[in-house]
């Protein structure tokens, strides 16, 4: 199995699981998948996951809060991420020259 399509597995299975959180609360299937959708990571999927188990919100408006600060925080490590790194590059061009 290749990295990618372990990677789908992933994606896959976690958002399966989180349909079905959603399904025992009672929400439809099409929540999920956009939630899914927008959070865009079997990590933040699993996340919401963790929080509709053990909060149980019985109104869509708190799971749409969560789904948007879950991937807030996601968007912040990325940004982090891509900072960390173009400073590095940065650094060596500072050290090294452009040679």
């Amino acid at each position: 199995m290749t990295f990618e399509n372990d990677n789908r597995a992933n994606w896959s299975r976690s958002h399966q699981r989180l349909i079905s959180s959603l399904a025992a609360l009672g929400y439809p299937k099409e929540l999920g998948d956009i939630i899914a959708e927008h959070i865009g990571s079997p990590k933040g999927i699993e996340r919401m996951i963790a929080y509709l188990d053990y909060v149980k919100p019985d109104k869509v408006e708190l799971i749409v809060d969560e789904m948007l600060a879950i991937k807030s925080e996601i968007d912040r490590w990325r940004e982090k991420k891509e900072s960390e790194t173009a400073n590095s590059e940065y650094n060596m061009l500072l050290n090294n020259g452009l040679n």
